[in-house]
């Protein structure tokens, strides 16, 4: 999916709704409300994959580990760095999200009338608005009484456990029972990815028909909106990346120059193409050539990297999350801020490799914590700039993994 087909079918659905808003003509508001199902259907589409390719993809990852084991400390080493660097990320979102959010304000009047569409197409999530677990729920709900209860109730978090508890207990297995889990779940996950790629290729229909209605109710506020959350997720993005410099220079001990030499090729690469894959070459290149590392390492760390390790998933989902209550009128609590962050941090590794993937796995999440899972459209047709951020700043934290693991390895 280009990005700029999404940006045009932003585009038209704000001014259409802007349009219709400024007529206050019966017959046009009520083409609004003829619109609407379409965009509640392509958010269902959506969250009907989301959890099995989440299991699958969690499963086959884990379970496959068994085959690089042979590396040794090295994969010990690489997923150890993953896990810091993706709580740096996470501690970021924490800190640094809920401010950028203080100078975003909404009238209560837009408020109220988005939340009232949301009322009336999704009543339960409204009333998960009221009724937030507190820490030692939280804490308690982690590990799920009854898995499948959890996948229908979207709670992702305890479902992770429960899959990642499964994909351990299967690395148990003789080898030829642990390659039927694999197979099986990969042909489980390869099969979903099928089904979003027919998801992502509606997603103009989809995002117009989700942008209209609210455009409609709000006129030009929800456009003043999305630029502010553009500009929040680039803020955002642009911090985590700049912080992972001196992380390299203390973890990975290579100068704040030499860092930067290395990895402004691949970063250029991911801010042209938005994509991890495409900067692989110019990665390899400034880790062997600019960093000296050993090719035993950067062929290991890079390719890893760049298939696995989204960094910078803890602050695009906690800035998405913070845009989309401010929007609504919903508080969240700092709670609420680190359990999507922790999310992030945990799911990030599971993405899938196909556009916009990182929103739509935040379906599920949405709806535990009480936001309309609707809004997903609307972040997934502002994604296209936000996304040239998020891209550069993983290619920054696939390099920086593998200076430090190198460093490590030395050491």
């Amino acid at each position: 999916m280009r990005p700029n087909r999404l940006l045009i079918a932003l585009v038209a659905g704000l001014a259409a709704g802007i349009a219709i808003s400024a007529a206050h003509s019966p017959v046009l508001t009520a083409l609004v409300g003829v619109v609407e199902p379409v965009g509640t259907l392509w958010v269902n589409a959506i969250r009907m994959t989301v959890v099995p390719l989440v299991v699958a993809l969690l499963i086959t990852g884990v379970a496959s580990t068994a085959d690089a084991a042979a590396v040794g400390k090295l994969g010990a080493r690489t997923v150890a760095t993953y896990a810091g660097l993706t709580a740096i990320a996470a501690l970021l979102a924490v800190l640094v999200v809920p401010v950028l959010f203080r100078w975003l304000s909404v009238s209560a009047e837009s408020t109220a009338a988005l939340r009232a569409t949301v009322v009336a197409s999704a009543p339960s999530t409204t009333q998960a608005v009221n009724a937030l677990p507190g820490f030692a729920q939280w804490l308690t709900n982690l590990v799920p009484t009854n898995p499948i209860r959890a996948a229908a109730d979207g709670a992702m978090l305890p479902l992770v456990v429960f899959t990642l508890a499964f994909a351990l207990a299967a690395l148990r297995l003789p080898a030829a029972q642990r390659q039927s889990v694999i197979t099986f779940f990969a042909a489980v996950g390869d099969t979903m990815l099928v089904i979003v790629r027919w998801v992502i290729a509606a997603a103009p229909i989809g995002i117009f028909a989700l942008i209209l209605p609210p455009a409609a109710r709000l006129g030009v506020t929800i456009a003043g909106a999305i630029v502010y959350y553009m500009a929040a997720m680039a803020v955002a993005l642009v911090v985590f990346t700049l912080v992972l410099y001196p992380v390299v220079r203390v973890a990975g001990r290579v100068s704040l120059a030499a860092f930067a030499r290395a990895v402004l090729p691949a970063q250029t690469v991911a801010f042209s193409s938005s994509s991890s894959l495409a900067s692989l070459p110019a990665l390899i290149h400034g880790a062997e050539r600019e960093l000296a590392i050993p090719p035993a390492v950067s062929g290991f760390v890079l390719p890893l990297s760049v298939a696995t390790f989204k960094a910078c998933t803890p602050i695009y989902w906690s800035v998405a999350a913070m845009f989309v209550a401010t929007i609504y009128g919903i508080h969240l609590e700092l709670g609420q801020v680190a359990t999507i962050a922790l999310a992030g941090a945990v799911l990030g590794f599971s993405i899938p490799g196909v556009p916009n993937a990182a929103l739509l796995v935040i379906t599920p999440l949405f709806v535990n914590v009480g936001l309309p899972p609707e809004a997903v459209g609307l972040l997934i047709a502002a994604d296209a700039i936000p996304d040239l951020f998020g891209t550069t700043a993983n290619v920054t934290g696939d390099l920086a993994a593998c200076a430090i693991v190198a460093a490590r390895a030395r050491r």
